[in-house]
């Protein structure tokens, strides 16, 4: 429609939440709610108003509504803006869902992530595990080892979780290099500015290194939302336990498998599915019958454990412990066990015989992490050196596979190749990217038995590709069931790219539905640094001298001046200080909020996908509404996004040393 303006929301996480009609309509009855109440509304109107929305009105009570209020919100007093009003239809949607499951129908799919629970009481065990990994694993860290140890039993955990630091500091420890450490605002005492910052940082972050995220704002952190920081923290470690499982950090894991075919279908596979195939695998050798098939129900006797530690550390094993009947004597002498093996405890022998699924998760990757008995001297090892060196491939697997998870499908994938076989993963990406294009009733839902209907499903994904005039020449839907690796990754790249041009043409409004190219990218982007005063320019997205990081540095720094901290610039001549500027660059955007899946060699090497994604993302940010055309009566602190605060900062390049401690930037 010819002079639409779309609804604009400040928060990168809320704009995701939503299509377009959805803000529409939840606008009107915002406005209407406004209205009736004189152009004003508290939280304590909010019960009694809702229920006019679907799924919301419908499911839940207004005592419900009412009750779970108080129990969110300190003082039902407050103002609500539009972004608060999102928040709360967020919330209240999630636990109509939960109370009613499937009766709530058409809920939002990031219902289902794993961090989307509304249950206020958490468990205590797993807090005071988190809270001992952090004590061991940040103790000698710079900044935080003040703060440091915490208590396992009070919430120092999330009173210190709420500058942001300690989180982006974690992720640091589960995937080393995640974040430039320079870009973390480290100040002892944070303005709410920085504080946003240190969690939009900590967020996108996480997103890019798999954590699914899409119901988490930077509010959350704020408030001390126990539950959301505490599953956000359960997975940030869960990646770290498990990053060895892999064939690239643990190749002899082939030991597993007995031919090149069951290698490929090794590689393909979940970690915590390669952890279960170990463990299964050193239980046989120890004779044990039963197959574990999972880390609650089927380790809760301890006898797997037993069996596993007795296998892996005879020299330590207790002949009393397979002897005794009781579950937790039992589970007990195993925890003795893993002692004197010098496994760190993730859990208590209570935790084992309640099946605790994420601390006996953590406990059996720490064994593993510890000692896997697998053999250093294998044929199949050998077989993995002819394996073509798939580098760059691998890399963008990867960067599809974060950027799906982070749309909040109902299907988390942790193999892009096996994981999009059956077409339905990709029909829900593209109904996230394109709402309303996906015929549903023509598509089969998983799991699939018959072969044909993923044929059907990959049809239909092909279909709608030539519809959004991606370049499919000779693709069929076969190619996809069948997980050809170039094909797969080249309907990506353009289902990704078109995702996002069409989030600046919604944007750019002005242009009246102009499709938004490539050149106006590149154009955009000259510009801002030109203008700024700066002389580099970028001639394509495969242009070399980007390799060095600077124009990124001056494009980043004519958006927002302070957001460059220059000093810690180097000149990009070497290699290491191309890595080191690289690194800073992403940490950068995604503290002002952009959301990228990209690495420092991305832009080392001048990769053209990802360098056209780092700067579509830069101006997506830039050209979203500025603080002054937000609706009425919002504010900073219930935005809870950098894009709230950021575009009416200060402008003086000084501000980033002025307020800075321990070698960070503002």
């Amino acid at each position: 429609m010819a002079g639409y303006v779309g609804v604009f929301v400040s928060d990168p996480w809320l704009q995701n939440q939503f299509t377009q009609v959805e803000l529409r309509s939840l606008k009107t009855h915002f406005m209407t709610m406004r209205r009736e109440n004189s152009g004003g509304l508290k939280l304590a109107d909010l019960p009694g108003k809702m229920s006019r929305i679907k799924h919301v009105g419908e499911n839940l009570t207004e005592q419900e509504r009412s009750s779970f209020l108080q129990d969110s919100y300190t003082n039902l007093e407050d103002e609500v803006d539009f972004e608060l009003f999102l928040r709360v239809y967020l919330k209240l949607l999630a636990l109509a869902t939960e109370r009613r499951g499937s009766g709530a129908k058409n809920a939002s799919a990031f219902l289902k992530s794993p961090t989307s629970t509304l249950l206020h009481t958490i468990s205590e065990s797993e807090k005071a595990s988190y809270v001992a990994h952090i004590n061991n694993y940040l103790a000698e860290d710079k900044f935080l080892k003040k703060y440091l140890p915490l208590e396992p039993s009070a919430n120092d955990l999330f009173e210190i979780a709420k500058d942001g630091v300690l989180i982006c500091k974690l992720i640091n420890v589960a995937v080393p290099g995640t974040i430039d450490e320079r870009a973390i605002n480290t100040k002892r005492e944070l303005n709410p500015w920085e504080r946003n910052e240190n969690h939009t940082l900590c967020l996108n972050s996480a997103k890019a290194i798999g954590c699914t995220v899409v119901n988490i704002g930077t509010q959350d952190f704020i408030e001390g939302r126990r539950h959301l920081v505490l599953g956000l923290i359960s997975q940030i470690i869960k990646i770290q336990l498990l990053a060895d499982l892999n064939l690239k950090k643990t190749p002899q894991l082939v030991e597993l498998v007995d031919d090149s075919k069951d290698v490929e279908e090794l590689m393909s596979l979940a970690p915590e599915k390669i952890l279960l195939r170990w463990m299964n695998f050193q239980l046989k050798k120890a004779g044990y019958t039963k197959t574990v098939t999972n880390f609650s129900s089927d380790v809760k006797d301890a006898e797997a454990y037993a069996h596993l530690l007795n296998v892996l550390a005879p020299e330590h094993s207790n002949p009393s412990t397979l002897k005794v009947k009781d579950p937790s004597e039992r589970a007990k002498l195993v925890l003795e066990h893993a002692d004197r093996m010098g496994c760190k405890r993730y859990l208590t022998a209570k935790d084992i015989v309640e099946g605790s699924p994420n601390l006996n998760l953590a406990f059996v990757a720490h064994i593993f992490q510890h000692r896997n008995g697998l053999s250093t001297q294998t044929k199949q090892i050998s077989f993995l050196e002819t394996l073509p060196d798939d580098t760059q491939i691998s890399r963008e697997e990867r960067s599809f596979r974060f950027w799906i998870n982070s749309l909040g499908n109902s299907t988390y994938i942790d193999n892009i190749f096996e994981d999009v076989r059956n077409g339905w993963v990709l029909l829900e990406t593209l109904d996230k990217v394109s709402p309303g294009i996906v015929n549903w009733k023509i598509a089969t839902k998983p799991p699939i038995k018959m072969p044909f209907r993923k044929v059907e499903n990959c049809n239909q994904v092909v279909k709608i590709g030539k519809q959004l005039k991606f370049s499919l020449v000779n693709i069929a839907g076969n190619d996809i069931v069948q997980g050809n690796k170039k094909l797969i990754l080249a309907y990506l790249w353009q289902l990704m790219r078109f995702n996002i041009l069409q989030l600046l043409k919604n944007l750019r409004f002005h242009s009246h539905g102009k499709e938004i190219v490539d050149a106006d990218i590149l154009e955009w982007a000259n510009t801002k640094v030109r203008n700024s005063g700066r002389q580099t320019r970028m001639a394509s997205f495969k242009d070399k001298s980007l390799s060095d990081g600077i124009f990124f540095l001056e494009l980043l720094s004519a958006v927002l001046p302070r957001s460059v901290n220059w000093s810690l610039v180097t000149k990009g001549q070497s290699e290491e200080e191309k890595k080191m500027n690289a690194t800073y660059i992403i940490s950068i955007a995604r503290k002002l909020g952009c959301s990228i899946f990209l690495l420092p060699e991305d832009i080392i090497e001048v990769n053209q996908k990802m360098i056209l994604t780092l700067t579509a993302s830069i101006m997506y940010w830039t050209l979203k509404p500025p603080l002054e055309e937000r609706p009425c009566g919002s504010s900073d602190s219930e935005s809870g996004s950098i894009l709230d605060t950021t575009s009416n900062s200060t402008t003086d390049d000084t501000a980033s040393e002025s307020s800075t401690d321990d070698n960070s930037i503002n």
